[in-house]
């Protein structure tokens, strides 16, 4: 027989000869026995259904895929170098099955046990019109980062870093790069006409990931120093089961930490938008 056991107590389901005979104090009338079974559903299905962390070297990331469309064909055309001045390399968050990284406890050095993604690195991307200009938005995960909050509170477990790219058109043929934002380390650093210095052939944005000595957070700045780029899956070639788990997933993020939340869902991409737009 199959058990299951929810908060160290099992769980076993009920066979019928159990069921159907009676019993003197604890008689189960057919909508007892009807009732039982629903909770029984009710409790298994909400045990099933928790997401399933591992440990953040272990997460498998996606590959990057042949794009199809011009939206997809734009964000690998655009797709950002990022180089690291301090804290961690960009980890996957999630892989294909919904298995969600587990990060990191924020203790040590800044980089300490995520300086090598040895598996292989990651980054998101999420597209939209916005006031008449395509906003690609690309997000890397982190272990954990730095995000000063208390004298004796500095770090946290999971952290977010993302850019936003400002087009004219996700025609990857005809589109050129009008703005771009990034998450810094007071709100968001916007820039509507970024100088030659810090793009690479007039597609190629370098971005560097810092820790701001004044403000305590890790955050993205422009830079002219060359970095590397990732692997990239857009939100649209993400499976169901980790688009859910990014979507649900909730990186013990609070209010007070802004860059914990993960930035490409529903409920944070547009208002992320509208926040950091440069014009």
């Amino acid at each position: 027989m199959l058990c299951y056991c929810i908060l160290k107590i099992p769980l076993c389901p009920l066979s019928d000869s159990f069921l159907n005979k009676p019993h003197r104090a604890n008689y189960l009338a057919p909508s007892s026995k009807m009732n039982l079974g629903l909770l029984f559903v009710s409790v298994l299905l909400s045990f099933v259904s928790a997401r399933t962390t591992i440990n953040h070297d272990q997460v498998q990331p996606f590959e990057q895929i042949k794009p199809a469309t011009d939206s997809e064909k734009s964000a690998i055309k655009y797709k950002p170098q990022l180089h690291i001045s301090d804290g961690c390399h960009p980890y996957p968050a999630v892989q294909s099955n919904g298995s969600i990284s587990g990060g990191l406890k924020w203790s040590g050095k800044a980089n300490g046990d995520c300086k090598e993604p040895g598996l292989g690195s990651q980054v998101y991307s999420r597209s939209a019109w916005f006031k008449g200009k395509w906003a690609i938005m690309y997000a890397w995960y982190f272990p954990k980062g730095p995000q000063f909050v208390l004298r004796f509170d500095t770090g946290h477990r999971h952290f977010w870093s993302y850019a936003i790219l400002w087009t004219d058109d996700p025609n990857h043929d005809n589109s050129t790069i009008l703005g771009v934002s990034m998450s810094g380390s007071r709100g968001y650093v916007k820039e509507s006409s970024p100088k030659a210095k810090y793009i690479v052939k007039g597609t190629t944005v370098k971005l560097d990931s810092y820790a701001s000595f004044w403000m305590g957070v890790q955050a993205l700045q422009l830079t002219k120093k060359l970095g590397e780029t990732q692997d990239l899956i857009t939100w649209e070639q993400l499976t169901d089961e980790a688009c859910d788990a990014l979507t649900e997933f909730d990186f013990e993020s609070d209010p007070s930490r802004a860059m914990v939340v993960m930035p490409l869902g529903d409920d944070n991409f547009t208002p992320i938008l509208k926040d950091s737009y440069p014009f």
